[in-house]
């Protein structure tokens, strides 16, 4: 067995992290500073909640459950297939894959091309249209390669750009302490009131806890490439590395905050948190700002599209296992590069409810798989706890789909937590509970998949 050092644990702690980190972490944190204001406390702790404690929790679920085929196949097979499915679909070539380059071309490249943007260039593509095509394709190119090699990533993500995207966004922290933009204004709405629980369904928005049910698979072989030969330190190894990430991750978050709350209260704001950075470096950096904004988002975009390619090439080589996993890679960028040029409009009307479906459900999965050696449970615990919150989040997700459902909407509606987007935490605990009055009837332990 391998002795692990501190700097070990600390280099894969920085790779899950930028694996975690992209375009997303970096917009959503200051525009919630921006607008909880002076609510930024309690906004800050239910963000850390769902944006935080829940993707880290949900890498250890994975981890001591032995993977998310295990975990999710204690409800059953058909559904740890499915769930498995939508989820990698999700995170990877549906949506967050593209969203990765067309993200990072909006902030790197479009500031600096934006006079000629929509001049035509060549066959009615416009100088913008051809300009994102090739930085696409250099984009996923340069990530194809860097993903080559999962079990190396702490070598690059670890060592070279994760430290990179952290010291860039020290820097134009100091410089807001050094030169503050203006003072911290008042909350505005939607952190007037119950600051706490939206800053909870704003962590939503991140998507680590879908990632992080599949991101623990990529942690462990770089782990055992380390070093480690037993199982056991496998997992322990994984936690640790959990633990390092959720403490980069709230203290990133708490940074950029403080930020986009300066920020608020020098109306520098704007309507989403991509301009509160802008508005912050132009004026921490004047012209250099575009560059050290589009260099940050350029990084992170890159290092969860890394993440990405390897945990959805590993996954699909074990469901088409003659399709090898630098093809699965090879398939994964053309698609991504042909998505990221069309646009998300489409994409983001079928995967937003795909979402909205799945979230529920893994948030609880994580919480079962979590508790599952301390209480004993059925083998109706996973199935019904599970049925009862994807009764509702479907409804939801069907519903936002805007497809014919008759009153359920309305009766979902009326469930207690509806009004604060929760509608589902109730069910899931009435479906726990049923399941431990039924116990008698099923005396078996919850199984464990195959």
């Amino acid at each position: 067995m391998s002795q692990f050092t501190t700097k070990s644990r600390v280099l894969i702690g920085l790779t899950l992290f930028s694996m975690f980190f992209g375009a997303g972490n970096l917009i959503f944190p200051p525009y919630l500073g921006n607008l909880a204001g002076d609510n930024i406390v309690p906004a800050m702790a239910g963000f850390a909640i769902t944006a935080v404690a829940a993707p880290i929790l949900g890498v250890i679920a994975v981890a001591i459950s032995g993977g998310l085929d295990t975990l999710a196949g204690r409800v059953s097979k058909g559904f740890a297939f499915l769930f498995t499915l939508l989820i990698y679909l999700s995170i990877g070539p549906m949506l967050a894959i593209p969203r990765t380059a067309s993200t990072s071309f909006e902030m790197a490249v479009t500031p600096f091309i934006k006079d000629v943007v929509e001049n035509p260039l060549f066959m009615n593509f416009t100088m913008g249209e051809i300009t994102q095509f090739i930085y696409s394709v250099g984009f996923f190119a340069l990530a194809f390669v860097l993903a080559l090699n999962p079990e190396k990533l702490t070598q690059r993500l670890g060592k070279i750009t994760g430290p990179g995207l952290l010291t860039l966004i020290t820097v134009l922290f100091i410089s807001t302490l050094v030169n503050p933009v203006g003072e911290i204004g008042a909350a505005q709405a939607p952190f007037i009131q119950g600051s706490f629980l939206q800053g909870f369904i704003d962590g939503y928005q991140t998507m680590d806890t879908l990632a992080a049910l599949n991101f623990g698979l990529i942690i462990a072989m770089n782990v055992r490439a380390l070093g480690a030969t037993s199982t056991g330190q496998v997992v322990s190894e994984t936690i640790k590395a959990g633990f390092v990430a959720g403490f980069l991750l709230i203290a990133v978050y708490v940074v950029l905050a403080y930020m986009g709350a300066q920020a608020g209260g020098a109306g520098l704001g704007g309507d989403n948190g991509a301009q509160t950075l802008s508005g912050l470096a132009n004026v921490s950096f004047g012209a250099l700002g575009n560059i050290v904004l589009g260099a940050m988002f350029f990084i992170a975009c890159l290092n969860t599209c890394v993440g990405l390619f390897s945990c959805c090439s590993n996954y699909f080589r074990t469901i088409l296992p003659s399709v090898s996993y630098r093809g699965w890679l090879v398939v994964f960028a053309v698609v991504s590069t042909i998505v990221s040029n069309m646009g998300l409009t489409m994409i983001l009307k079928v995967s937003i409810p795909i979402l909205l479906a799945i979230y529920p459900m893994a948030l609880v999965l994580i919480v079962l798989g979590l508790m599952h050696n301390y209480v004993p449970m059925n083998r109706l615990t996973y199935p019904l706890t599970i049925a009862f919150t994807a009764a509702v989040s479907i409804v939801g997700a069907l519903a936002y789909a805007k497809l014919p459902l008759g009153p359920l909407p309305e009766y979902v509606s009326m469930l207690p937590l509806a009004g604060k987007d929760l509608p589902w935490v109730v069910p899931a605990l009435v479906g726990f509970a049923l399941s431990f009055a039924l116990s008698p009837f099923c005396p078996c332990k919850a199984k464990e998949a195959k």
